[in-house]
């Protein structure tokens, strides 16, 4: 009489190997980000962009630039200064244009770094309940939350692609609020730059304001939003 198979593994069985494998992969995702901090602030490519820029001319260069662009935003460049450079580099329209590809780029690059290296990680230690609040707004708001969070100049940008990836927010919906919300300080940014040798131009002045408003209008949010948070945790 043949003998009998034995069981298949369960969920209790499979569940610690499937834990240390999504633990290898945060692990692996936290080196990644070590190594391209530690690339940036070695080799400091946004100045590199600006200065040391290949020979290229016409729609090479501005491939090129949106993919270094990129990668450098994955690799926590800071999205000003690379605006600027694209300003300096292609003029108002053109550096908008390349720059706005750049910050989808690179948010699809650390979007999907985090979905797949350390979501199956972080979910599970999503339990407080302003965490899983965030977590429920992010994942069943999608396109809203993240406009608002592209809008809202006092969020950090990778910290922002990271967090999303952690939530069960689609691709579509976050790239699109991504490309759109970022537009209108992108924009500034890189017509400051298209015309920084002429700081008394109208177009600079106009893209200065902007930026000064809108970052003194974040700052204000942030005040309120801290003051309301003491209150409720006082009540």
């Amino acid at each position: 009489m043949p003998e009998a198979a034995p069981p298949s593994p369960g969920p209790a069985e499979l569940r610690p190997h499937a834990r240390l494998s999504s633990w290898f992969r945060l692990g692996l995702l936290v080196a990644l980000l070590a190594a391209a901090a530690a690339t940036v602030l070695a080799l400091r490519p946004e100045r590199m962009l600006a200065e040391g820029w290949p020979e290229l001319s016409g729609g090479a260069a501005v491939v090129l630039f949106s993919v270094a662009y990129g990668l450098c935003t994955a690799a926590f460049v800071p999205r000003p200064i690379l605006n600027i450079a694209a300003g300096a580099l292609f003029g108002a329209p053109t550096g908008t244009a390349a720059a706005v590809v750049g910050t989808v780029l690179g948010s699809a690059a650390s979007f999907g770094l985090g979905r797949l290296l350390g979501q199956d990680a972080l979910r599970p230690l999503l339990r407080g309940r302003w965490l899983k609040a965030a977590d429920r707004q992010l994942s069943r708001h999608a396109f809203r939350s993240m406009m608002a969070v592209r809008l809202f100049p006092g969020v950090p940008f990778a910290a922002a692609n990271y967090c999303a990836a952690v939530s069960r927010m689609r691709w579509t919906p976050f790239l699109l609020a991504t490309a759109l919300g970022s537009a209108p300080a992108t924009a500034a940014y890189v017509i400051a730059g298209s015309h920084a040798t002429a700081p008394t131009s109208p177009a600079f002045l106009g893209a200065t304001a902007f930026i000064a408003v809108t970052g003194l209008a974040a700052v204000v949010v942030a005040w309120r939003k801290k003051g309301l948070s003491r209150r409720l945790s006082r009540s």
